[in-house]
């Protein structure tokens, strides 16, 4: 998306490093309770907005009882929750268990501290950025404090004393590990085309090309993995319903479950946040507005700011509506042998024509938009290699670790204790049936076969 071939024809007050730490003391409130009425509010309207679309989506209704058109369902959910009585289950860590909710939204919340909304203002005659702070490290701050949001649901987990929580904190921390990997190295693209981690000068780098169309490969990358990141459909596998009950925060009630959720909304805000400022000019308007003067100055760009903001939460939405679960061992290879390894490769691509190219910024941009093209192909075949179905039921599945020798061989469900589903490709063996493997308790008759009822 060009936005503009001349920046003189454009009154763009453009933010720097120098231009913060100077606000008053009252000013600097306001700005922190308007970023925090913006997250406070737009998880309101996300939880609404969601059920209304994936309910035009799948053919439903929807909510529609709770004011006019069912607009303040999540008004009332909220209350709902606030007044429930909080149960604290026997045997969990106290301490740990009330400051898990805690841990999982403050971070959530700080990192929004760097978002830019818009470019320098005036606020009751202060000239002012339409930002909380930024720093030289402004990124990394971000990272790092999203990266301790998961050390809520972690001790949400563990604190709880059962079995299904701590499993989903525990899958949540791989999930972490694996999908923090990738975005780091996204914006690490980032930064060498830009030649900044600062946000405002991130936004101030793309005035003429959004990032999205010059490093195409790590806008993808990015946007598979804020999905993971913020465990939502099909990544949601720290919270399985199928399989874990309701994962870390099962054991969770009243204001403490909705303190989960809360800090879930508010990461899908962060994320979608950032992947603004990062690829889409961040407040800048898009193309043809940003040839009007008026479209990227004053209090206009926070217009745009959060329409694409919400252009990301409506993608989470549709993934949420559309695509099932992803297997775990399917979950797993995406991040560690698909989206890690590429994502190395074309930091290194991004590098190499940095330098090559030099101060030429027009050829730098053509080929870097090209080799975005090619790389971003390969990142589509390999996951279509990843996610196929074999059409051999006795081939391997070659996006699992157990493909191999032996994999089409007869297999028992319940050697473990307990049924297992089988794999692709895997062949239940006819006599491991669950009433061979699991005798029935003394006195009861087993249930007849089948060849007996048949008879």
């Amino acid at each position: 998306m060009i936005l503009a071939a001349d920046a003189a024809t454009l009154a763009i007050d453009y933010p720097d490093l120098a231009d913060f730490g100077h606000d008053p003391i009252w000013l600097v409130i306001l700005k922190a309770l308007g970023v925090f009425a913006f997250l406070v509010l737009n998880p309101l309207a996300a939880i609404l907005l969601e059920r209304k679309i994936m309910a035009r989506m799948q053919g439903r209704i929807g909510p529609n009882r709770v004011g006019p058109r069912g607009i303040l369902q999540s008004v009332a959910d909220g209350v709902k929750l606030a007044l429930k009585e909080g149960i604290i289950p026997a045997g969990v860590d106290k301490v740990i268990y009330l400051l898990a909710p805690i841990i999982a939204v403050v971070p959530a919340v700080m990192a929004f501290a760097v978002i830019p909304f818009g470019p320098m203002v005036s606020v009751f005659g202060h000239q002012t950025p339409l930002q909380l702070t930024d720093l030289p490290v402004g990124i990394l701050y971000v990272l790092a404090v999203t990266s301790v949001g998961v050390y809520g649901i972690v001790l949400a987990g563990w604190s709880s004393g059962s079995t299904y929580p701590l499993l989903g904190g525990l899958r949540s921390t791989a999930q972490v590990i694996s999908y923090e990997i990738a975005m780091g190295l996204t914006f690490a693209a980032v930064f060498l085309d830009a030649g900044t981690m600062s946000t405002s000068g991130i936004v101030a780098a793309q005035e003429h090309h959004w990032y999205f169309m010059l490093l195409l490969p790590s806008f993808v990358i990015y946007a598979i993995s804020m999905v993971g990141e913020t465990n939502r459909a099909p990544f949601d596998l720290p919270e399985a319903e199928g399989e874990l009950v309701g994962g870390f925060h099962t054991e969770y009630s009243s204001l403490k479950f909705a303190m989960f959720m809360l800090a879930e909304y508010i990461n899908m805000v962060t994320v979608s946040a950032l992947a603004t400022t990062m690829f889409l000019g961040g407040w800048q308007a898009p193309w043809p507005l940003s040839a009007f003067d008026w479209a990227n100055s004053g209090w206009w760009p926070i217009l745009w700011f959060t329409l694409k903001v919400w252009a990301f939460m409506f993608v989470f939405i549709w993934l949420r509506t559309s695509l099932p679960r992803l297997r775990y061992d399917q979950f797993m290879n995406l991040g560690w042998k698909v989206l890690i390894p590429i994502s190395l490769a074309w930091v290194m691509v991004v590098a190499i024509i940095r330098v090559s190219a030099g101060d030429h910024t027009l050829v730098r941009a053509l080929v870097s938009a090209a080799a975005g093209l090619v790389v971003t192909a390969l990142i589509g075949y390999a996951i279509w290699r990843l996610m196929r179905v074999p059409t051999d039921p006795d081939a391997p599945d070659p996006g699992s670790d157990r493909a191999g020798p032996g994999r089409s061989e007869p297999f028992d469900p319940m050697a473990g204790g307990f049924p297992v589903p089988p794999m692709p490709g895997q062949v239940v063996d006819p006599k491991a049936t669950g009433s061979a493997a699991t005798p029935p308790p003394a006195g009861v008759e087993p249930a007849p076969s089948r060849e007996t009822t048949d008879a």
